[in-house]
């Protein structure tokens, strides 16, 4: 009996050490992880992509560039703003996802913005399209009930 105890209480004081490893290992982890966030705003604010590269754009010495299917862009907003066309119909079209179709027609990059953690900044980065037509295209969604 006295030996299994005193197993009981190596294994505590082991578990004791490994929990403590561990929680040093996660403040380790939320100081990167802080760390590479602020990282991120900072090139946000600077105008600069912090994530994928949007559709209809190329990177080229770390800039966003209009890539040769960039009018498509231009095509999509107008065809849903100035037609009936379901979004299935348009996303087929264009070979995209519908949810896919949804994100091209919300996304500011077009507009050349860089959207980042809730706040919008002025990107380095050429619009696709003009600010009228994305907020005409904003307002259609709204009142189609599109989220």
């Amino acid at each position: 009996m006295e030996t299994k105890k005193k197993m009981n209480l190596e294994e505590l004081e082991q578990l004791k050490k490994e929990n403590e490893e561990l929680k040093k290992e996660i403040e380790r982890l939320k100081s990167i992880k802080i760390n590479q966030k602020q990282g991120m705003a900072q090139r946000a604010s600077q105008g600069n992509l912090v994530s994928r590269v949007p559709f209809g754009y190329n990177i080229q010495e770390g800039k966003l560039v209009p890539a040769q299917n960039s009018r498509e862009i231009d095509e999509i907003f107008h065809e849903f703003l100035d037609t009936n066309i379901s979004l299935t119909q348009l996303s087929k079209k264009h070979n995209l996802s519908v949810n896919g179709l949804k994100k091209i027609l919300k996304n500011q990059a077009y507009l050349g913005k860089v959207k980042f953690d809730g706040q919008t900044h002025q990107g380095t980065h050429q619009p696709l399209i003009s600010s009228t037509l994305f907020n005409h295209v904003q307002n259609k969604l709204e009142k189609l009930g599109i989220k």
